[in-house]
């Protein structure tokens, strides 16, 4: 696998995938991620995250879009429009390591639906739901409502993935998503940020669970896992 760091020259981008860019929209960065791998076909090699550029030895940020790309091959940089740094990574991973994590996921669970095929329910909206609409779902008991289903997806999968959460995870930047199709309704999904510690509890799981990535909408910039000695 290799990780990389990858930046956007936005002189280098049409108007449009500008705004989409800048704005967030995970489509346009996913097909715009696409062309780091000019050569290759079949399903796509790679899990990605966007974020602002972090401001260097003390300096002001510039407010730039920066990706965390992973991948099973090496991404090509393209000139005038994406410079991409890459290195090797193959973690060697012991049980009992702790490590702290970043997650942006997509929580959702399955609904079971009479004579129909199952549906993907937003796990924090179905917390939200039973507060009233109006003042009720924007106080503080709502919000705990939300936080805690949001812990208590990642807590509940976490053995699956090969690790155990000591302590409580950081939740936050909630988000709902509307991308825009040629055709019918817009592709919708929700994402949220999650920040804490972690201990390995099996690494050969855990390897797996990096290169497949976690949770859904891995091709918006959902279900990459990165990961720092604290």
């Amino acid at each position: 696998m290799y990780l990389s760091r990858v930046r956007v020259d936005l002189n280098g981008l049409s108007r449009g995938a500008l705004f989409d860019i800048m704005d967030g929209r995970a489509y346009t960065a996913h097909q715009l991620l696409w062309r780091l791998f000019p050569d290759h076909q079949g399903a796509r090699p790679f899990l990605f995250r966007q974020e602002m550029e972090e401001p260097e030895d003390g300096g002001a940020a510039r407010g730039l879009p920066n990706f965390y790309v992973l991948s099973d091959r090496e991404p090509e940089g393209i000139p005038g429009v994406l410079e991409s740094q890459s290195k090797s990574f193959s973690p060697a991973l012991e049980v009992g390591e702790q490590l702290a994590f970043r997650l942006r996921a997509n929580p959702t669970v399955a609904k079971p639906v009479a004579g129909k095929r199952g549906r993907r329910a937003d796990v924090l909206m179905a917390a939200k739901y039973p507060f009233e609409s109006g003042g009720n779902r924007k106080n503080q008991a709502c919000a705990d409502a939300m936080d805690a289903a949001a812990r208590e997806w990642l807590e509940k999968r976490a053995e699956s993935w090969g690790v155990r959460l000591p302590v409580p995870p950081e939740v936050g930047g909630y988000r709902q998503h509307a991308l825009p199709k040629n055709s019918g309704e817009p592709i919708r999904f929700s994402s949220i940020d999650y920040e804490g510690l972690l201990e390995v509890t099996d690494p050969g799981r855990l390897i797996e669970t990096l290169s497949h990535g976690i949770g859904r909408a891995k091709a918006f910039g959902c279900g990459l896992l990165l990961l720092r000695h604290p």
